[in-house]
């Protein structure tokens, strides 16, 4: 494997599972210093040993992506670990379960919180090392649910995710084109994925309520809509960011990209 990310580092939050383990992987093996960032420590040192027992280099530092208090002093300890920071993948998120009316203020604003503003805060903590380190690469996690809608019979029989995953899916995608305006005069790329039906432990299962059932909840769903036979995997993700933090895509920036098989519901 070539070592395209020679001499940079990363940082990867909710690196401590599924796409982020995965993309911290990968990160290492093309020769990056990687930061595992997340709430779980015993899963995040448990990557950061396999990484390292596999000759890579990275370590674990410990944050709640969703608290200001927790991601500022994280990222002052991560700017010290290996020096500048030339990548952040802001991978760290979640869903719920309630749809809307019914769901509560609390989910809402938790939703909310962990996704658009936890890609907020840590993207406003790491842009001046980006910036002092002579630019860099930053990569958003979007979703599929940013662009796609459903019918009555889709939401009876499939389920939806929680609306306040789609504002804040949405949100996350108006934020990346504002981070990239303004990241161009820094050598800053901003850019996004929209990943589709990934295959990962943290996958929901069952139905919407019950996310420890045994069927994926979408499978049937997107084997209908997307044009690949399904599912996608963590790598298939891994290796797009790569791709998006490499100077293989030194001229795109301000995009948000799918990687979904080629759903053709989008609205």
């Amino acid at each position: 494997m070539t070592k395209k990310l020679s001499g940079k580092t990363a940082i990867v939050t909710g690196g401590n599972s599924g796409i982020g383990e995965s993309t911290a992987h990968l990160f290492a093996q093309q020769g990056a210093n990687v930061i595992i960032m997340a709430r779980r420590e015993e899963q995040g040192l448990e990557v950061q040993e396999s990484i390292n027992s596999q000759g890579g280099n990275s370590v674990f530092i410990q944050m709640d992506v969703g608290d200001p208090n927790s991601v500022n002093p994280a990222i002052e300890k991560a700017s010290k670990a290996f020096g500048d920071v030339h990548i952040l993948f802001n991978n760290a998120g979640h869903g719920g379960g309630q749809n809307f009316p019914d769901t509560t203020v609390e989910e809402w604003n938790t939703v909310i919180n962990d996704n658009l503003n936890g890609t907020f805060y840590v993207s406003k903590a790491v842009w001046p090392h980006m910036v002092k380190s002579g630019g860099g690469a930053i990569v958003n996690m979007s979703s599929l649910a940013a662009v796609r809608g459903f019918s009555p019979k889709m939401m009876d029989e499939f389920g939806v995710t929680a609306p306040s995953y789609y504002a804040a899916k949405a949100g996350i995608e108006a934020l990346t084109r504002q981070m990239a305006g303004v990241g161009g005069k820094h050598n800053i790329r901003v850019n996004c994925i929209r990943p589709g039906q990934i295959l990962t432990p943290g996958a929901t299962r069952g139905t919407i309520n019950d996310p420890d059932g045994g069927h994926h909840v979408f499978e049937t769903m997107f084997d209908m809509a997307q044009i690949v036979p399904g599912p996608g995997y963590a790598i298939d993700v891994a290796n797009l960011v790569s791709f998006l933090v490499s100077e293989e895509s030194r001229f795109i920036t301000a995009e948000m990209v799918n990687i979904d098989g080629g759903v053709a519901a989008k609205i």
